[in-house]
């Protein structure tokens, strides 16, 4: 019979007991390191939502950037035109015949062109520039779609991912699926109806004036509040762009609900200069054409910061400001797939495993008690 030192024996016995501490840092709902393994959607289940953006309003939206320059160019360079109208996707206006040619030439100019730009990873222009008869129609190109879709799209992913990592979410997945399409897959979540309607809602905030008067430059928006039809002002006072930071909070007078936000220093100087030159009158805060607060400016604020109130509950002043915190998606987003995992199989292969783990153990265990006597024996032998 061998006989070890008691150096030897205690030496084995620490470093067994050493690897079972460790291994058992992996078993779930373990306190000590607070090192559980976090568990994907087909071990312990959850929701799959699989969005798609909506480029359509963000090819208008940038139509329009274009008028401004598009006339410029004209009116500089002598060229006569009139009938100019903006649609959904193009522009038409009607040109000359004679001065057709000119304006090709100048507007697919490489060099220093501000109203077509060219995209060196295509070798192509943002535009296209067709002509029927007196009339001209400027479009974007398939590779000028292309490029905006992309921006798009990467911008959309990372406000998605700032949405889910304040929500709470544990390891969410968020990939890029074609060229217009996200895939969301939220591990733990049975009932994701929260997250949805914060990726659903593309938060486009704008602060504008309440107009007396209806005319070409304002517009009819309902006030969510108490359903108050309002005139508001076309023109954008401050808008999300300028937004740093939004924290709940509650009023201590009213003790409600409110979003304390603060603005930028750009955004700070035109609100200050806003509500100083507009004392009595209200200001429409716009998210996604609703009017969700429109309150009556009492005294100038200049201190950059402000409050947001409109009968709120904690829980929706709190997605509020995650909305505002996150920034606004650059376009629309539709949830065209949507189901729910149960956790069931993986749980099976779960349990599955721990047994064959303990099992496993266990006989080896047994085995190392048994035979490591003979083993020893083994080992001086072959040496």
């Amino acid at each position: 019979m061998l006989s070890f030192t008691k150096l030897k024996v205690i030496s084995i016995y620490l470093i067994l007991i050493s690897t079972i501490f460790f291994a058992s840092l992996n078993l779930k709902n373990n306190n000590l390191l607070d090192k559980n393994v976090n568990l994907g959607l087909d071990l312990q289940g959850g929701s799959y939502i699989l969005l798609e953006i909506d480029t359509r309003p963000l090819i208008n939206q940038k139509l329009q950037t274009k008028v401004i320059p598009i006339k410029k160019l004209l009116n500089e360079n002598k060229i006569n035109f009139k009938n100019f109208i903006i649609s959904p996707n193009k522009i038409s206006l009607t040109i000359d015949k004679k001065k057709q040619n000119k304006f090709k030439n100048l507007f697919f100019k490489q060099i220093e062109n501000n109203v077509n730009n060219f995209i060196p990873e295509y070798n192509k222009f943002e535009l296209d520039l067709e002509f029927n008869q007196n009339k001209a129609f400027i479009k974007f190109s398939n590779f000028g779609i292309v490029s905006l879709n992309n921006v798009a799209l990467k911008q959309s992913i990372e406000i998605i991912r700032r949405r889910i990592d304040d929500v709470g979410t544990k390891e969410p997945t968020i990939l890029q699926r074609g060229d217009k399409r996200i895939l969301v897959e939220l591990p733990g979540i049975d009932n994701p109806e929260r997250v949805k309607e914060l990726l659903g809602k593309t938060a486009q905030l704008t602060f504008r004036l309440v107009s007396k008067d209806d005319g070409f430059g304002s517009e009819k928006l309902i006030l969510l509040e108490n359903g108050e039809e309002l005139t508001v002002n076309k023109r954008v006072v401050v808008s999300g762009d300028n937004l740093v930071d939004a924290q709940p909070q509650f009023d201590n007078q009213s003790n409600q609900p409110i979003v304390l936000f603060t603005l930028d220093r750009l955004g700070a100087r035109k609100f200050g200069k806003v509500t100083t030159e507009n004392v009595g009158r209200r200001l429409a805060i716009v998210l996604d054409n609703s009017v969700i607060s429109a309150p009556q400016i009492r005294e100038p604020i200049t201190g950059g910061t402000g409050t947001i109130s409109g009968g709120f509950s904690f829980q929706e002043s709190t997605d509020l400001a995650l909305l505002l915190r996150s920034g606004a998606l650059p376009a629309p987003i539709n949830i065209i797939e949507e189901r729910t995992v149960g956790p069931d199989l993986g749980k099976d292969s779960i349990d599955a495993g721990v047994f064959s783990l303990i099992v496993g153990f266990i006989l080896v265990i047994i085995f190392m008690f048994f035979s490591i006597e003979y083993l020893v024996l083994f080992l001086i032998f072959l040496l």
